[in-house]
């Protein structure tokens, strides 16, 4: 039996409209009923993510910023963390700016960001759906190395890179990994979403990454909470669906992935379940967990 589930968010619980199903939600439950840990596994900060564990009523953990950080519900209070160094994110920013590309630095607390473009765009207009404490925090900065210079709260969790041009996004991406103590998810494909805007849906797609500190991954903040509640690997089950997803899913006594998967996700998943808009994650709960 698997005791402990960790469900990535974007792409694989959540549907091409940031939603999560009626169907889904009422899996989850009856897992959480039956005494099955459920963990939320995002590259997210803590209020977007809190939002949807409270809504699925998850009173557990979470893990955020791709496993830069365990969070503890029940206390209120981060019990494991990662971070990416101030230093390290003025570095990226700069060779960002310089080349016009863009990027939105991600705090425990906020995403900060100078212009609504691409994930943050999406994480815009998905908050118009919500009450106001729901929403994700988003902060629209004029100058963002000057910004973060002067902050006085150093929990980084991550800083994504964004652009639409393939040519573009990879000569940055080069540059970036010239510099060391950090991480550089590989993600080689398009992120493709849809934003609601009255009767018209318009599909936001773009070439992204995430940069985070060395030795951040799902995976390891998995391992950390499953030596806190006293279990083995082999009593954990993780679905995702992206890069950054790999590690839970390779390492986990049982890792799915969901149909239409990166091709690095789908090689080293040990079952393939429905996607993202067909109850795929309610499919996988019921085959494994119920």
């Amino acid at each position: 039996m698997y005791k402990l589930v960790a469900i990535d968010l974007d792409g694989t619980m959540l549907n091409h409209y940031g939603e999560i199903s009626e169907r889904t939600k009422e899996v989850v439950r009856k897992c959480l009923v039956k005494g099955v840990e459920i963990v939320l596994a995002s590259g997210r900060p803590i209020d977007s993510i809190k939002t949807i564990a409270k809504e699925l009523g998850i009173k557990g953990y979470f893990i955020a910023g791709n496993g830069a950080l365990v969070y503890d519900i029940q206390r209120d209070e981060i019990i494991y963390e990662n971070y990416i160094k101030k230093e390290k994110i003025l570095e990226i920013i700069k060779i960002c700016e310089e080349n016009s590309i863009a990027y939105n630095v991600y705090t425990d607390k906020v995403i900060l960001t100078t212009n609504l473009k691409f994930n943050v765009l999406y994480y815009y207009k998905e908050n118009l759906k919500k009450e106001e404490n729901k929403q994700t925090n988003i902060s629209i900065v004029e100058n963002m190395y000057e910004y973060v210079e002067n902050m006085k709260d150093d929990k980084f969790l991550k800083i994504t890179i964004c652009d639409q041009n393939d040519t573009i996004f990879h000569s940055i991406i080069k540059k970036v990994k010239e510099i060391n103590s950090i991480e550089v998810l590989d993600i080689a494909h398009m992120s493709r979403k849809i934003i609601k805007q009255g009767t018209e849906e318009i599909p936001v797609e773009y070439f992204y990454t995430e940069i985070t500190a060395n030795d951040v991954d799902k995976w390891k903040a998995i391992e950390f909470l499953i030596e806190r509640i006293g279990l083995q690997k082999e009593e954990v089950m993780t679905i995702g669906d992206n890069i950054n997803d790999k590690k839970m899913i390779e390492n986990a006594g049982m890792g799915i992935a969901m149909k239409g998967s990166t091709i690095e996700i789908l090689k080293v998943a040990k079952d393939i379940t429905e996607t993202n808009d067909d109850d795929g994650v309610a499919i996988a709960l019921e085959k494994y967990a119920l």
